[in-house]
């Protein structure tokens, strides 16, 4: 991700923040090395368990879900918003534009996937919260400044007490539920394109968004799912980009 981000905006210099509570000293300090070889900076950010001591854990999904949903809390105050990329992602265009939209009164921007089954699902696994999409959290541009101001994490955590039974995704499912009418929307074929929907894209769109269309302005390919382009029986569509990207990542 680091990569192609770095490779496709050759005139943008990232000030990145690493928030984790179990990464390694040595692992830590080869990501800020990497960024620094870009021109580009890492901030570390350990946040200790101690920080989410009344926050409710869910099965197998552990406090790290509570970086993206409180990041507002945990990032220096001076900042007044911030793109979170998820990692199984390749940035093949230009990011600044969409880090520069317009955020009126919304706490994040974000992209639903429009597939009917997806989102007719979501809105009956929520219910009774009202949800007219179901955004994907993997690309999230943070009004870092408004939520500071009014949201409040103990609605989070009220939300989970009461709903987890029927949650399958926690921080995104929380997210949608909570925020819904929060989040400002962005094209999801330009912001968040998911790379199993390669046929779905081209059939909604009559033919037109076919892979010139994607690579020509797509930003932001997204590899969602269980499989993954980095697992060896991975055979989606994308995966010779991706691996075109891991072999550069991986030379360096």
């Amino acid at each position: 991700m680091l990569k192609s981000l770095f490779l496709n905006n050759p005139n943008e210099i990232f000030n990145i923040f690493l928030l984790h509570s179990r990464l390694r000293d040595e692992e830590v300090e080869g990501v800020k090395a990497y960024a620094k070889a870009h021109g580009s900076r890492v901030n570390n950010l350990k946040i200790s368990d101690e920080s989410f001591n009344e926050a409710p854990v869910l099965f197998h999904y552990t406090r790290e879900m509570y970086f993206r949903l409180l990041a507002y809390k945990l990032l220096p105050e001076d900042l007044d918003r911030i793109l979170y990329l998820d990692p199984d992602i390749l940035v093949i265009n230009p990011i600044r534009k969409l880090y520069d939209s317009d955020f009126d009164d919304y706490f994040y921007a974000a992209a639903y996937h429009d597939i009917v089954s997806i989102k007719e699902i979501n809105k009956v696994r929520l219910y009774p919260y009202k949800i007219d999409a179901y955004y994907n959290s993997g690309v999230l541009l943070m009004n870092l400044e408004l939520l500071r101001k009014e949201a409040d994490e103990r609605e989070i955590y009220r939300f989970i007490e009461e709903n987890r039974q029927k949650l399958v995704m926690p921080d995104q499912d929380i997210l949608n539920a909570i925020y819904a009418k929060k989040i400002k929307d962005l094209d999801e074929k330009l912001y968040n394109y998911d790379t199993r929907y390669y046929n779905y894209y081209i059939f909604a769109s009559n033919g037109k968004y076919d892979m010139g269309e994607i690579i020509n302005k797509t930003v932001i390919l997204h590899f969602c799912g269980k499989k993954k382009p980095w697992q060896k029986r991975y055979s989606g569509k994308f995966h010779s980009l991706y691996k075109h990207y891991e072999k550069l990542a991986e030379s360096e």
